[in-house]
C-alpha cells in the first residue's frame, strides 16, 4: 500500500497533503511504496541475566582530533554508530578525511564510502589537507548492499560514510534519501557494525530550520549525535554532543578552520573573548559550563532610544524569549525601564549560551548599557535570576571559578550559595549576590 511521507520530520500519511501536519512544511509529502515483503520466523529470542552480561572493555579509537575525542568521551567506541551533521560545506567531509587519516597513520584500516564526490574530488581534497600518502580505501558507491559486502571482506575498523541520504538499498522501491531509504539503510548499518564490530560514521545533511534531514527514528537508532556548528564565512567551528551514549552530552569541540584542514582549539575560552577587555558599558565576561567544560565568553548588550511602536528585541546566540524575560525582571525588580528602549545582545565567538548561568551576566549587560556605565576590569559573573529577581546558585562552582582564576580575572560576582560553599584554594575578590537589585549597586552604583 502507498503512503506519503515528509521528507522534511518523516511524518506519514495514507494520502497526499499540501502541508505537513507534523513540522508545517508544504509540499514535502512524497509517495513512498516499500517492496520489502515481512516473514515470519520461528526463530526464539535469547535471554540474558543482566549481572552475566560482559562488561564492555573495548579500546576505543583516539582520532588524533583532542575536541572530538572529547566530544566522543575519550575516543571512537569499535561497534558504535556515529551521525554527524551540519550545514553545507561546514566542514563535515574535512573532518572525516583528517580522521580516516591519523587512524591510518596509527596503523589501522579505514574505509570512505561516497556516494556524494567522484573519486578525483576526493583526491583533491585529500591532497590539500596532506592524506593523499595515507592508506585510506575510498569506495565511491551508492548502492549499499554492494558496498557492505565489499567493506565486508576488508574489515575495517572505520567506516566512513557521506552521506546517509546518497545511498540506497535495493530491496526498497523508494528513492535514495527518501524517508523509508534513510530509515532501512540506517538499520542495515547498524546492524554491521555491532555484527562486525566496525564503528561507523554517518554524515547527515540538515534542513533549513538546522535540524537532521529523514525520520527522527535515525537520531534514535544511532548512538552518538554531533552537530557542526558555526558559519561559513567564520574561521571558527563548534562541534556539539547532543546524544551519547558512551559519554557526556552537551559536549562541545572547538576547530579553527585552516587551509590545511580542522585545527582543534585546546582553549575555547581564548577565542571567545576579546584581545583586550575594554572599559565599555554593555559589556560582560560569563563563566559559562558546556557539558563538563567550562568557558568564559564575552556577552555584549547595546540598549538604545527606540523610535518604534514595538522596540526591537534582537540577540545573537541567546534565546529572545529569555532575553526579553530578564528586560521585564530589571524593569519590574530593578526599576530600570526598557519599553522605549531598542535591545540587542550578541555572544561573541558564534557560541549559543543556553544554560541557566549566564542569566545574571546577560542582565549586568542589559543594566550596564542601560546606565551608560562600566562594569569593573577583571570581573566575571555566573549565577541564574529567578522571576523575583532573585539570583539562584549554578552547578560546578569551583569548575567554573577556576578557570577564571586560571585566564587571569581576579573578581568574581556570583550567588551567595555558590560562593559560600568553595574551598580556600580559590584566590579570587568575591562580590555574592541574592538579587538584582544587589548586583546592580554593587558593580554599577558604587
Amino acid at each position: 500500500m502507498a503512503k506519503f511521507y515528509c521528507q522534511e520530520c518523516g511524518y506519514k500519511s495514507l494520502k497526499w497533503l499540501g502541508r505537513c501536519p507534523g513540522c508545517g512544511s508544504w509540499g514535502t509529502l512524497v509517495e513512498e511504496t516499500s517492496s520489502i515483503i515481512s516473514k515470519k520466523t520461528s526463530r526464539k529470542a535469547n535471554l540474558l541475566k543482566i549481572n552475566e552480561v560482559e562488561s564492555l572493555k573495548e579500546k576505543r579509537l583516539a582520532t588524533g582530533l583532542s575536541e572530538l575525542d572529547q566530544v566522543l568521551g575519550g575516543g571512537i567506541v569499535p561497534g558504535s554508530l556515529i551521525l554527524l551533521g551540519g550545514d553545507p560545506g561546514i566542514g563535515k567531509s574535512t573532518l572525516l578525511l583528517q580522521v580516516l587519516k591519523n587512524l591510518a597513520s596509527d596503523g589501522y584500516k579505514v574505509v570512505y564510502l561516497s556516494g556524494e564526490e567522484s573519486p578525483q574530488q576526493i583526491k583533491l581534497r585529500a591532497e590539500r589537507l596532506g592524506v593523499i600518502k595515507e592508506d585510506i580505501l575510498l569506495l565511491p558507491e551508492t548502492d549499499l548492499a554492494a558496498a557492505l559486502s565489499s567493506v565486508e571482506e576488508e574489515s575495517p575498523v572505520l567506516l566512513a560514510v557521506d552521506s546517509i541520504q546518497t545511498v540506497f538499498w535495493p530491496e526498497v522501491s523508494s528513492a535514495p534519501g527518501s524517508v523509508s531509504q534513510v530509515r532501512e539503510c540506517t538499520n542495515k548499518l547498524l546492524e554491521f557494525a555491532k555484527n562486525k564490530n566496525v564503528a561507523v560514521i554517518l554524515v547527515g545533511h540538515v534542513t533549513k530550520e538546522g535540524m537532521l534531514a529523514g525520520p527522527r527514528v535515525l537520531e534514535h537508532l544511532v548512538d552518538t549525535v554531533l552537530y557542526f556548528e558555526g558559519e561559513r564565512t567564520a574561521h571558527f567551528r563548534i562541534l556539539r554532543a547532543v546524544k551519547n551514549r558512551f559519554g557526556s552530552t552537551n559536549e562541545i569541540g572547538v576547530f579553527e578552520m585552516t587551509s590545511s584542514g580542522l585545527k582543534p582549539i585546546s582553549n575555547p575560552s581564548a577565542i571567545f573573548l576579546t584581545r583586550e577587555t575594554l572599559d565599555v558599558p554593555g559589556s560582560v565576561i560569563c563563566a559559562t559550563l558546556e557539558g563538563t567544560r567550562p568557558i568564559l565568553v564575552e556577552v555584549q548588550a547595546l540598549v538604545s532610544r527606540s523610535y518604534l511602536a514595538t522596540p526591537r528585541r534582537t540577540s545573537v546566540g541567546f534565546d529572545p524569549q529569555r532575553l526579553a524575560m530578564i528586560a521585564a525582571i530589571l524593569e519590574k525588580k530593578a526599576g530600570l525601564s526598557f519599553y522605549d528602549q531598542d535591545i540587542y545582545l550578541n555572544v561573541v565567538g558564534g557560541l549559543k549560551l543556553t544554560e541557566p548561568g549566564v542569566d545574571l551576566a546577560v542582565a549586568m549587560a542589559l543594566a550596564s548599557s542601560r546606565l551608560d556605565r562600566a562594569l569593573p576590569q577583571g570581573l566575571f559573573l555566573f549565577g541564574e535570576i529567578g522571576l523575583t529577581g532573585e539570583v539562584r546558585q549554578v552547578s560546578y562552582p569551583e569548575v567554573r571559578l577556576k578557570e577564571g582564576e586560571k585566564l587571569g580575572f581576579d573578581t568574581v560576582c556570583a550567588p551567595r550559595e555558590n560562593l559560600s560553599s568553595i574551598s580556600n584554594q580559590i584566590h579570587l575578590k568575591q562580590l555574592p549576590v541574592s538579587n538584582l537589585q544587589e548586583a546592580i549597586e554593587i558593580l554599577l552604583l558604587n
